[in-house]
């Protein structure tokens, strides 16, 4: 077996993955990331995220030309219930790309990233399947399933695999997901939609029973659909399949002019996951820790799984250097930073998906947030992850909400 030692190994090269690689890479760190996948290709995954995201990206060194290859600016996403009311939630944007909601194009953004990664210095590893993560105190071991088998040996093990973590299982961290179970499909077609300006359109997130749809725009004048489907979509999915359900569901959506996305052959194949959702018990041990998905996944309705992603990253590097500065208590600190970064607006992810369960009261809340600006408001800035979240939980703001 031929062996490999590194001061990291970071398994999955997803945007968690490769900006943890570039900023160790950076800081000169001896990594190496592996990613199964020999080329990108599409699978489920986030591409609408608020001007958060965008602004992470910026703070990283990128630039807003650089970030014009690989994203769509979008005004405001407008939520809509199963009984059509309807909210739009503009972030505080212009619709221009340095202070707007975008849709990203993740054939182009994941490969740039891993190409940062690679010319920061980290050795990536195309197409390299892993097939055991062994942990121990002082270091951790990831054996490859290859012709030729070899193993890489890193003091410091990072997941960024998702919601099936290798990493996180090998550390027994895995738990049931706060949720029920779901499913979701995601694919992308071409944009049919009849335009009445120039200006990119509006996402759009379509509540619907047991379920919801989301529709972003990306580069290309291309739109991304998300479908989000509990329990008793199941049996249909089994029985039709994920692109059958999928353009029946379009077909009634409320507005004339998304209903003509059913028409449009899926431009990649439609992917699928269930159980959507991925819990764990700790995000960090001694020779561990867990970025993105793999560090936990709640609620893609509030669509900010990528600024969490880059989130997670850096503060993951940060911790890694403090191990390899020799200060005690690192990865461990990883932990208490992401509970205070992500806790509360893991409560408010909750609360929404109670109301999203109880389609009366989404319905109601969905007509008050509409009326009252200064709710809609505070409401956009939450789950954009623009002010804290702890302000949706506050008394006051519940009160504004719901009072009659």
């Amino acid at each position: 077996m031929t062996s490999r030692d590194a001061e990291v190994a970071i398994v999955g090269g997803g945007p968690a993955g490769a900006i943890t690689a570039m900023l160790l890479a950076r800081a000169g760190r001896e990594v190496v990331l592996l990613e199964r996948a020999p080329r990108w290709r599409w699978r489920a995954c986030g591409v609408f995220t608020s001007p958060a995201a965008v602004a992470a990206l910026r703070g990283l060194g990128f630039g807003l030309e650089e970030i014009a290859r690989v994203a769509q600016p979008i005004a405001a996403m407008e939520v809509v219930s199963a009984r059509r009311a309807r909210f739009r939630l503009s972030y505080g944007g212009s619709g221009d790309l340095a202070d707007s909601a975008v849709g990203f194009d993740r054939a182009a953004l994941d490969p740039v990233l891993l190409d940062l990664a690679r010319a920061a210095g980290a050795d990536v590893r195309l197409g390299s399947t892993v097939e055991r993560v062994e942990l121990a105190s002082a270091h951790g071991r990831v054996i490859l399933g290859e012709r030729e088998p070899s193993d890489v040996v890193a003091r410091v093990i990072v997941g960024a695999d998702g919601l099936r973590s290798r990493v996180a299982s090998a550390a027994r961290v895995t738990r049931q997901a706060a949720l029920g179970p779901r499913a979701a499909l995601t694919f992308h077609v071409r944009d049919a939609r009849p335009r009445l300006s120039d200006a990119s359109p509006d996402a759009r997130m379509c509540v619907i029973d047991d379920g919801y749809v989301g529709l972003a725009p990306v580069p290309g004048g291309i739109v991304n659909i998300g479908i989000v489907l509990g329990r008793p979509w199941f049996g249909r999915l089994r029985g039709a399949g994920g692109g059958e359900v999928a353009r029946a569901i379009l077909e009634r959506l409320p507005d004339e002019a998304d209903r003509h996305l059913a028409a449009e052959e899926p431009i990649d194949h439609v992917a699928g996951v269930t159980p959507l959702g991925h819990a764990v018990a700790r995000r960090a041990g001694e020779s561990w820790l867990l970025v993105g998905d793999a560090a936990g996944f709640l609620d893609p309705f509030t669509g900010e799984g990528l600024h969490r992603a880059i989130v997670s990253a850096e503060l993951a590097a940060e911790a890694i250097q403090d191990v390899h500065r020799g200060r005690s208590g690192g990865l461990e600190r990883y932990e208490r930073a992401m509970h205070d970064r992500f806790s509360t607006k893991d409560v408010v992810s909750r609360l929404v998906q109670a109301f999203l369960g109880r389609p009366r009261l989404f319905d109601y809340a969905a007509r008050r947030i509409a009326a009252r600006g200064s709710v809609r408001d505070t409401m956009a800035a939450v789950i954009g992850d623009l002010a804290p979240a702890r302000r949706a939980l506050d008394p006051r703001y519940l009160g504004a909400l719901l009072a009659p």
